[in-house]
């Protein structure tokens, strides 16, 4: 069965891998951020209910290994009562206390099986468990940090081309104004008119 945090990894991947590729780049794509936004709401609701899910099935190891010594001491008290039993026969004493022992080796053996299946049976739970939990958490890792570099690259590329229409302004404006105070004032005085003005285009 398919979790929640799966389902919304695969959208979001399925989502990244719709995505248009921006003009000239084969890397770079064009997100709408709203909807990955979206997206990533919905997994940071959804990770922690799936992290309680995978915390109750490790959980369950105390559950079984509590379950198992119920039986073993099930077990034990059944051959206990049938002890009794054989004691209280006095004609045969010696047999009651031999099929005493008997039975008690027999459930302590059969308890200690028991006991060590559900240790091996909750670890293997909470082994699988612990497993899948960190490969959810890896794949999430590994979405964030690539949400990340293409933010960073994107910033990039926006201030380079800033400064590159901010070099053409410039040079704009050089060409509008390409001579400068000192020029003007000579030329001011080459006219022999103080009150004299010069049209600069």
């Amino acid at each position: 069965m398919t979790s929640k945090i799966e389902a919304l990894i695969d959208e979001i991947e399925e989502y990244i891998n719709n995505c248009k590729f921006q003009t000239l780049s084969n890397t770079r794509i064009i997100v709408n951020k709203d909807e990955i936004d979206e997206l990533l709401r919905e997994l940071r609701m959804n990770t922690p209910e799936e992290i309680k899910r995978y915390q109750k099935m490790i959980s369950q190891r105390d559950a079984i290994l509590s379950d198992a010594k119920k039986k073993a001491d099930a077990l034990i008290n059944e051959a206990t009562i049938q002890t009794n039993q054989l004691v209280n026969e006095h004609e045969i004493m010696q047999q009651a206390y031999a099929k005493a022992n008997e039975v008690v080796t027999m459930a302590t053996k059969q308890a200690q099986e028991v006991l060590d299946r559900a240790t091996i049976e909750a670890n293997s739970v909470r082994a699988a468990a612990m497993q899948y939990t960190d490969e959810l958490l890896a794949n999430l890792e590994k979405i964030i940090s690539h949400a990340t570099q293409s933010a960073v690259a994107n910033y990039n590329e926006l201030i380079g081309n800033l400064n590159s229409c901010n070099g053409i302004i410039k040079e704009n404006r050089t060409e509008l104004h390409p001579a400068d105070d000192d020029d003007l004032e000579s030329l001011s005085l080459d006219s022999g008119d103080s009150k004299g003005t010069l049209d600069i285009l």
